[in-house]
């Protein structure tokens, strides 16, 4: 049986980094580096996610743009349509869709809110310990 997404968040905490869609990309950079984060939410109106900016995307505007592309705002270059999932959603549901659609975060929402943010090491992490719980259980059969 696979972890749920509200366990994964249960176990590691919910804080979610967001900025606004005028943060300049250079300040969005600095961000991910002190947070040691991968990715950010952009927050528009009421708190609603209105896209998403990662590691890769920053590179990719550098690569097309040049280093001067650095103090643009955020939206000019983050993703609008993000892939959003739910906290019932399982860590094998979200592995399938991150290695499909070769993204590696994930916004979790509740009714509408954010209120999370699964990263692949997340999921690996948890599947991780479902194998090692697995092991465990097997052990204790085959020594009982």
């Amino acid at each position: 049986m696979s972890v749920s997404v509200k366990a994964m968040l249960d176990q590691k905490g919910r804080n979610v980094f967001t900025i606004g869609p005028h943060t300049t990309l250079g300040d969005a950079a600095h961000m991910l580096h002190e947070k040691k984060i991968g990715a950010v939410i952009i927050a528009g109106v009421e708190g609603k996610i209105a896209g998403i900016l990662s590691e890769r995307d920053i590179v990719s505007a550098i690569a097309r743009h040049g280093a001067e592309c650095l103090m643009q705002p955020v939206a000019s270059v983050m993703t609008t349509n993000v892939y959003r999932c739910n906290e019932e959603a399982t860590a094998n549901d979200l592995m399938e869709v991150m290695s499909a659609r070769r993204f590696r975060h994930v916004p979790v929402e509740k009714d509408g809110k954010l209120v999370g943010m699964i990263s692949i090491g997340d999921v690996v992490k948890s599947r991780i310990r479902e194998i090692e719980q697995e092991a465990e259980h097997i052990k204790a059969y085959i020594a009982g």
